[in-house]
């Protein structure tokens, strides 16, 4: 099953620009549509929608969640290969290869590198062949009152 966008929709085009796979489709002030065999059920397009006009599989109203909210890859760099299958498969480019710590350092890994761009979509947590990528909460710092 597919999430799927109401009639509550006004066609503001936000999810369609933050889907990973490019499953939404549809036009400026129109009602948009999510592609059932592109979508792979990440939840962006919900977390993102100020109309809460999208439902998951089970026809739940997915909430919008403040982006600070959203959970983002932690990897484990001592056990990550530095393939970079997780990295093609972001495609809002938040994660990248670490560079070498020194000249001639081999045991590079996959980084967060721009969490600002992570859509928390969990395409690398999916992709990640060795399983040493996990999704989780931002850690509340001081300042940053939730």
């Amino acid at each position: 099953m597919a999430y799927n966008i109401t009639d509550d929709c006004i066609g503001c085009g936000v999810c369609k620009i933050m889907c990973p796979v490019f499953a939404i489709d549809g036009e400026a002030k129109q009602l948009h549509e999510i592609n059932a065999k592109r979508c792979i059920e990440c939840g962006v397009c919900g977390r993102i929608c100020q109309k809460e006009a999208v439902e998951d599989s089970s026809g739940q109203t997915i909430e919008k969640v403040p982006r600070k909210l959203w959970p983002t890859p932690m990897i484990n760099a001592e056990l990550c290969s530095a393939c970079g299958i997780c990295v093609e498969a972001c495609r809002p480019g938040a994660l990248r290869i670490a560079l070498p710590k020194f000249s001639g350092d081999i045991h590079v890994s996959a980084e967060l590198y721009a969490p600002k761009k992570c859509v928390a979509c969990e395409l690398c947590q999916r992709r990640c062949p060795l399983r040493v990528i996990t999704m989780a909460q931002p850690i509340e710092t001081k300042g940053d009152a939730i």
